[in-house]
This record gives C-alpha cells, structure tokens and sequence, in this order.
C-alpha cells in the first residue's frame, strides 16, 4: 500500500488535508493520482499481457533469449509496440534472466614463486602520521615544472 492508498481508504474519517499534511505530501499530488487511476490500471493490463507474450517466446527460446532477442520476436508478431527496456523491465520483474555464455578470462596470472623487483630508486613511503604524505618541494619536467597545491586556501 503507497501513501496515496492510505489517504484515499482513510479520508472519509479524517479528511484530506489532515491526512496530506500528517504524511508530507501534496493535496494536489494525491488528486492527481487519484485522477490517473484509471490510465495506470491499463497499464498494468497491457503490461500483463506483454508479459504473458514475453514468458512464451521466453518458454519457446528454452529460456535462453534475453531482452534485445524477446524485443525483436515480439515485434516480428506484431501487436502492440514493445521497446526493449520496457520488455528488460517486465522481465526483471517477473524474474526471466536470458542465458549468459560469454566468460571472463583472465589474462595475466602471477607466477607466486617469481621474485618481486627489486627497488633500485629506494622509494620510501612511510607516514609520520596517519592521513599524511610526504611532501614533494617540485618535480622536474621538460615544459617547467609541477608543485603541489598549496594548503589553506590557494
């Protein structure tokens, strides 16, 4: 049950404006989802029988069509226009999965027994406290060079 819901089933009792202002929401917004009722009853019809449709091709394919397929099946049957991200979410909701084959590859394995290289620039990476670097003075490039950013507002 939405909010609207509990405004529409508890108004007589308590009224309207109560009930909106108790639950945050707009008079306004309630009124018009109370006037479109009617369009989203439709659309819950249409959108059952799209899913009647796309469990049957989903059924014919052994389970194995996705979206984009079951899209392009219902548009070659005809009847109403079917847009693939509306049969994604009707699938989505009545829980139909189309079969992935593709699989991931990994492409590098380390090798743990290799050694590690060793560091000939002796880098070191300590912090004297925690949430602190080292601070670089410039580094050198061809173009001039690069600074850090300067703290305390510039």
């Amino acid at each position: 049950m939405n909010r609207y819901q509990f405004v529409e089933d508890h108004q007589r009792r308590h009224g309207v404006k109560r009930l909106c202002d108790i639950l945050g929401l707009a008079r306004s917004s309630f009124y018009y989802w109370r006037r479109t009722a009617s369009a989203r009853a439709a659309r819950q019809t249409v959108e059952a029988q799209i899913a009647a449709r796309i469990l049957k091709v989903h059924q014919d394919s052994d389970g194995t069509y996705g979206a984009p397929r079951i899209t392009a099946e219902l548009r070659d049957e005809g009847g109403p226009a079917v847009n693939h991200k509306r049969v994604a979410r009707i699938m989505r909701a009545i829980g139909l999965e189309g079969v992935r084959l593709r699989r991931r590859h990994r492409t590098t394995i380390a090798d743990q027994a290799a050694a590690k290289a060793q560091d000939l620039i002796g880098r070191d990476f300590t912090a004297s406290e925690v949430n602190t670097t080292s601070q670089i003075v410039s580094a050198p490039l061809r173009c001039g060079s690069i600074s850090p950013p300067r703290r305390g507002g510039r």
